[in-house]
């Protein structure tokens, strides 16, 4: 049930903008610092960085607005963690009861 949502990826210094194929939230974007404050947020876009903090403890800060996720690393990104999180963004409103496919 659901359908995967398309991401393009591009860098810049210690951020990586993933742009998606629809929409998350408004435009006005919401900001997330730690896990709790993401925890605390039980809107679709806190949904997404909660999955995204527990993806990845090294991130230090998400930006989900629009279509848009910006997300800070300080510890920087390689090829394989890029598309570990893309995947966690890809797959965000798939429910697959029992079939956990990586």
């Amino acid at each position: 049930m659901g359908q995967a949502i398309e991401v393009e990826t591009s860098t810049v210094g210690d951020v990586v903008i993933f742009t998606t194929d629809r929409t998350i939230t408004g435009m006005d974007g919401v900001s997330y610092a730690s896990p709790t404050e993401a925890n605390d947020d039980l809107r679709f876009p806190g949904l997404l960085a909660s999955r995204l903090f527990e993806r990845d403890e090294a991130l230090s800060s998400i930006l989900v607005a629009s279509n848009e996720i910006v997300v800070r690393r300080e510890a920087g990104w390689d090829d394989e963690l890029i598309a570990a999180v893309s995947r966690v963004i890809g797959d965000f409103f798939l429910f697959y009861p029992g079939d956990q496919a990586a």
